[in-house]
């Protein structure tokens, strides 16, 4: 999930450069140097908020399926005694 974070959000602030660099109407070289270097510097915060993203989502994913098959355990042990109790 964060190598797709990184690409949107670089790619992202390196087409609003461009676009503001052509909306001031500053010269093209100066243009392309900003909008490069937002491109590294907001991939950078992608890829970092992509990864946090994908570890939050998994720990909650995980924690959940724990908490039902810790239920489920104990529903199967509380039928497994009252079966026993009635085939006593």
């Amino acid at each position: 999930m964060g190598r797709t974070y990184a690409g949107i959000l670089g790619l992202l602030a390196f087409a609003i450069t461009i676009a503001r660099g052509v909306a001031t109407g500053s010269g093209l070289e100066p243009a392309l140097l900003s909008a490069s270097a937002n491109l590294f510097i907001f991939a950078a915060i992608g890829f970092v908020t992509g990864q946090t993203a994908d570890y939050l989502v998994s720990e909650s994913v995980r924690t959940k399926f724990q908490a039902a098959m810790s239920a489920w355990e104990k529903t199967q042990q509380q039928q497994n005694k009252t079966q026993t109790k009635s085939a006593s």
